[in-house]
């Protein structure tokens, strides 16, 4: 059978960035093809990076993509690569209107071509457009109507952008009909907790519906939110892998395959009305040669190192992207700083983290202590500014009480921290989790002042499941681990009143956070959850809490999402609401 030599470059863009994208194209394409790579191929809208969200809607902003497009055709042409076919996503406009959905000439496209001989060989739209989740791809794009197929020494292979994947239907199918013997999917997918083995088994089932060898390459890094894991995959027309690339790591799976010679030229309208836009790039096939390059396979990491790499990589990303060096923390001693605070440290190295103690009269010894022991172990830079004269000054103008007079002290550690990060240039880090952030345990303007949450789409108990495992990692590697003990073992507690813990408030986390995952992450009702085996009185109390709270998630700062089901775009609900799930009126 013919054989190829293919290249995906796993790589990480930056939205907007499309000079820095292009150059990372070109060097990606350089080496691969050092490597002897036949087809190169890229991730979705690698070239403008991804999601682009409402820049799509900006003319100019579309109009800059597909001037790029054309100029690093012809740059990779000039630089020696012209004869390589090179898939690059990036952002166009149709050319005709679409009255079925409403849209004009000229709309956006979430596209891909093939780069040769320096021009555009061949252009296509993604088919399938999700608009779940943190997708609103209908809401800026139309989607394309055609199968794309380029015949490449000698062998057919069909492309296919991401969702064309996961629904059924369309370009799997059509990759049959059209008897093509690779099918190269370029994909901008997030990460998602447990989504690698779902990920894995779609790409074996729809490599069998295609009746190909089906190519997976995606994109790592971070944007915003969403963090990308890469987690690239080649599996054969039985859907047994053939390589896998490492995850949250930049770099190439260069493998070599033998696939089907193409037969006649495909063509004609195939499944979901498909028209097939065949391109032959080179019919002569390689010459035989002996199989090097296998690509690997990287072992999967475990679900606990999986989580915290994300929150690690969508930290660094975040800061590097938006031009942030250091961070600032509070640190109280207890587990949720504790634990920002090693991913802070592992993301931008300990000499960029900034923590700082603020105790109050409430503050106990072994919390103050606690925190000192964390910057020693860590060695991130640390100091202790005592609130206490502050609160006195405030409680002297006002007389404050009960829970006004707690949330002060959080409210002067908050304004505290944003001192530091105008007069220092560090950004302000927010220790809050999803627990917390779910039934409104925090206070708005004091521990919610932030850049970026880290462990905002984390709940309490796999909190401390993550400082475990950090801790256990370290010791494993014969490292000092960065979390002291105390500040796992100990009850947690905000420390605002004699005595304090957070079970005076809440029920205890394990349970909170089992009702909160079928509320918040399954949408599921009272009438489940109490089905379930939970406290109707516990499911009431929980459910109007978290309704309660949606306008101080509003005001949270943006941070890593890790589930299915983020606060933010995932989960959209109005903040005047008077619907209460448990059927109690307001």
């Amino acid at each position: 059978m013919p054989q190829l030599r293919l290249a995906l470059n796993q790589i990480d863009s930056t939205v907007g960035d499309i000079s820095g994208n292009a150059e990372a194209i070109v060097h990606w394409t350089r080496h691969a093809a050092e490597q002897g790579a036949h087809l190169i191929a890229f991730p979705e809208m690698v070239l403008t990076g991804y999601p682009v969200e409402d820049l799509a809607l900006r003319s100019s902003f579309v109009e800059a993509s597909r001037q790029a497009l054309t100029a690093l055709a012809a740059r990779l042409d000039a630089e020696g690569f012209g004869e390589i076919p090179v898939v690059v996503g990036y952002l166009d406009r149709s050319t005709v209107a679409s009255p079925r959905l409403g849209q004009p000439a000229g709309a956006p496209q979430n596209a891909a071509a093939v780069l040769h001989g320096g021009r555009v060989a061949l252009a296509f739209a993604k088919h399938h457009l999700p608009n779940y989740g943190v997708f609103d791809e209908f809401r800026y794009f139309v989607p394309g109507d055609t199968l794309p197929v380029v015949r490449v020494r000698g062998i057919d292979v069909a492309l296919a952008i991401c969702e064309d994947l996961w629904q059924d239907g369309g370009r799997v199918p059509a990759t049959r009909s059209a008897g093509a013997g690779l099918l190269i999917s370029i994909n901008a997918s997030p990460y998602e907790q447990n989504k690698d083995d779902s990920r894995l088994d779609l790409v074996r089932k729809r490599a069998q519906e295609a009746g190909c060898t089906l190519a997976y390459v995606a994109t790592i890094g971070g944007q915003d939110e969403l963090v990308f894991d890469g987690d690239s995959i080649v599996v054969d027309a039985d859907g047994e892998v053939v390589a896998r690339a490492p995850q949250f790591s930049e770099g190439s799976v260069v493998l070599d395959l033998e696939l089907p010679a193409a037969g006649p030229a495909p063509s004609g309208v195939v499944d979901d009305g498909l028209r097939v836009d065949h391109v032959v790039i080179s019919e002569e096939q390689v010459p035989p040669y002996e199989p090097e390059l296998t690509g690997g396979y990287a072992e999967r990491l475990d679900d606990d190192e999986e989580v915290y790499s994300a929150l690690v990589v969508g930290l660094r990303a975040y800061a590097a992207k938006n031009g942030f060096r250091s961070v600032v923390i509070g640190l109280s001693g207890g587990i949720d700083s504790a634990l920002v605070a090693a991913i802070a440290c592992d993301a931008l190295g300990a000499a960029n983290v900034y923590g700082v103690s603020m105790p109050s009269k409430y503050s106990s010894d072994h919390s103050r202590g606690d925190a000192a022991e964390l910057a020693r172990r860590t060695g991130l830079n640390f100091r202790t500014v005592p609130i206490e004269p502050m609160f006195d000054a405030y409680m002297g103008s006002l007389g404050l009480t009960g829970l006004a007079e707690e949330n002060l002290q959080s409210r002067l550690r908050g304004t505290m921290l944003m001192a530091l990060s105008n007069q220092e240039g560090h950004i302000v880090l927010a220790p809050g989790n999803k627990s917390e952030l779910a039934v409104g345990y925090s206070t708005l303007y004091g521990d919610s002042v932030g850049a970026y949450g880290p462990i905002k789409d984390v709940y309490k108990s796999s909190v401390f499941r993550l400082a475990e495992w950090r801790n256990r990692a370290a010791a494993e590697r014969g490292q000092t681990p960065p979390i002291p003990e105390n500040s796992i073992t100990k009850p947690p507690s905000a420390e605002l009143r004699p005595g304090q813990v957070d079970t005076d408030s809440l029920p205890d986390y394990p349970v909170l956070d089992a009702i909160l995952a079928m509320y918040v992450d399954r949408d599921q009702g009272a009438e489940a959850i109490v089905a379930a085996g939970y406290d109707p009185e516990l499911v009431a109390k929980t459910l109007r809490m978290v309704d309660a709270a949606e306008y101080k998630r509003r005001q949270y700062p943006p941070g890593t999402k890790i589930s299915a089901k983020g606060f933010g775009k995932d989960r959209r609900l109005p903040i005047t609401n008077r619907w209460r799930e448990e059927g109690l009126g307001r």
